[in-house]
């Protein structure tokens, strides 16, 4: 039995024993808790429409203009000052409200992925002919419950002069784009004490996990063209080039630490026709590693190979290094505020119209992915899988565990910001087990009121722990502490000056 099933077991246990997993009630919110429910309760019309008008706008990587204005606008008439004159990112922002300190940076993103353009709440293939993109990673929802957890720490702030500062990111173009990266090294996070987040998932926890950081690199091999019949011997092929180095790489893969993960894609081929000898080829990599300096390391024996590569090919190699980003490093001080929150404001308060959408989604699921999914899912929640068949979305919270040391494989651009400054992450259901993130289905289930809720259990859970830290501002200067202990050499950016954050091509 690994880790995380042995925790379940012993979660769902003393759940049956001492009520852990009995959902939260009114009456058990503390004074704080009762205000960030009460706000969010308030801002909740306007929670939705966010979530709404954004899965609407499905405006892939820094090309979210419809949704940036439509969130900053409607943050600048609630009351907050908007700076939006970001060099290079007409569609950052950032919008602060208060004074004083603690100052907590809240992060929203809004950018979808190209494709995806599923018709909402339809659980068959139906893309919508009026869109391109869709928010099958359901960035909709993030950004509206990040900014509904602004507005319920502004209600709270309103009457408190000096006591702090709520500073919400709009951080564009998360997927690929590393978009927070680009915003750190324009100063964009400079003064701010915290940053909590939240992301879309299939169950709700707080994630204390370490991820992985990434180097991204790109080869060009220039070769000399020939007839592959008439003259081989004048040609210099550049895809044998590439193959050998790809060839390199997969022998490297055994000299490396077990949580990396190296992987490619083909950005030149070369020409379509078999008799040319091909005078260019271009791969594109991507080095997930646990922490930086291993990134470094393998990065540097990669090169090493692509230039052997040319050596036996007599091509030319040139490599370029165009972005990474940083493993993500919860700090155990936040998360644990905010998982303390977050179960006591407790998971999305989804109904029969939820229950009735996901049960459709689930449904259309392989028998045996199906069952695992209500497995997962009913030990999460602690109900009997015929319960959870019935209503599959997860509606508990998973408490944070500090003995949790296992890696999730992905690597995001919080990473960065993580090394930086004290932060932390929840995740929240926004559709059944293992439906998946960046799929048709995700985005379906996004733009309907699953999507809804799930921003509003973040924008409680967010606010709640927002204001734990303004009346405990010795937890941040702990926490500061914490991450000065922890870091083991000065923050430096994987990302050259040269490179712009750039829209999907």
């Amino acid at each position: 039995m690994n880790k995380r099933l042995s925790f379940f077991v012993l979660a769902l246990m003393l759940g049956f024993l001492q009520g852990t997993f009995s959902p939260v009630r009114a009456a058990d919110l503390t004074p704080e808790g009762k205000f960030a429910d009460s706000a969010v309760k308030e801002k909740s019309p306007l929670i939705n429409d966010i979530n709404r008008n954004v899965w609407q706008f499905s405006e892939s990587r820094f090309q979210e203009v419809k949704s940036s204005k439509f969130i900053s606008d409607l943050l600048e008439k609630e009351g907050f000052h908007v700076f939006r004159d970001i060099p290079d990112m007409p569609t950052a922002f950032i919008a602060r409200y208060g004074s004083g300190s603690p100052v907590i940076g809240i992060t929203a993103e809004y950018d979808a992925l190209p494709g995806l353009n599923q018709k909402a709440g339809i659980a068959r293939e139906d893309p919508d002919p009026a869109r391109v993109n869709g928010h099958g990673c359901a960035h909709s929802a993030l950004g509206a419950g990040s900014v509904g957890a602004a507005l319920a720490v502004k209600e709270w702030l309103k009457d408190k002069p000096g006591k702090g500062t709520v500073v919400l990111l709009g951080t564009p173009g998360e997927e690929s784009g590393y978009g927070k990266i680009h915003m750190l090294r324009r100063k964009c996070f400079d003064g701010i004490d915290v940053v909590l987040s939240w992301h879309p998932m299939d169950l709700n926890h707080a994630w204390g996990r370490r991820a992985l950081g990434v180097h991204n690199v790109q080869f060009k091999f220039t070769g000399t063209a020939a007839h592959a019949g008439g003259a081989p011997e004048k040609g210099r092929s550049a895809v044998d080039a590439a193959e050998l180095t790809n060839i390199g790489v997969n022998y490297l893969r055994e000299h490396v630490s077990s949580q990396t993960r190296m992987h490619f894609a083909w950005l030149d081929s070369g020409p379509k026709a078999p008799n040319v000898v091909p005078a260019h080829a271009a791969l594109f990599y991507y080095i997930r590693t646990p922490n930086v300096k291993d990134g470094r390391e393998t990065l540097d024996r990669m090169i090493d190979i692509a230039r052997g590569a040319a050596l036996m090919t007599h091509t030319k190699m040139e490599y370029e290094i165009v972005g990474g980003t940083y493993d993500f490093m919860p700090n155990p001080i936040i998360i644990k505020v905010l998982s303390d929150a977050f179960m006591e404001t407790g998971g999305p308060k989804f109904e029969e119209e939820e229950f009735k959408i996901a049960r459709q989604f689930l449904d259309i699921l392989p028998a045996d992915k199906r069952a695992e999914a209500i497995a997962a899912g009913a030990l999460h929640d602690g109900v009997a899988p015929e319960e959870f068949a019935k209503r599959p979305l997860s509606v508990q919270v998973e408490p944070y565990s500090p003995f949790d040391n296992n890696l999730i494989t992905v690597s995001f651009d919080l990473g960065d910001i993580s090394h930086l400054i004290p932060t932390a992450q929840i995740y929240i259901a926004t559709g059944p087990p293992h439906t998946g993130l960046h799929t048709w289905q995700q985005a379906a289930m996004a733009g309907t009121s699953i999507g809804d809720k799930a921003a509003q259990s973040a924008a409680r859970a967010i606010a709640l722990a927002s204001i734990r830290l303004y009346l405990n501002p010795s937890l941040v200067a702990k926490a500061k502490e914490e991450l000065k202990k922890t870091e083991k050499e000065k923050y430096r950016s994987l990302f050259p000056e040269s490179v712009k954050p750039l829209p999907v091509n």
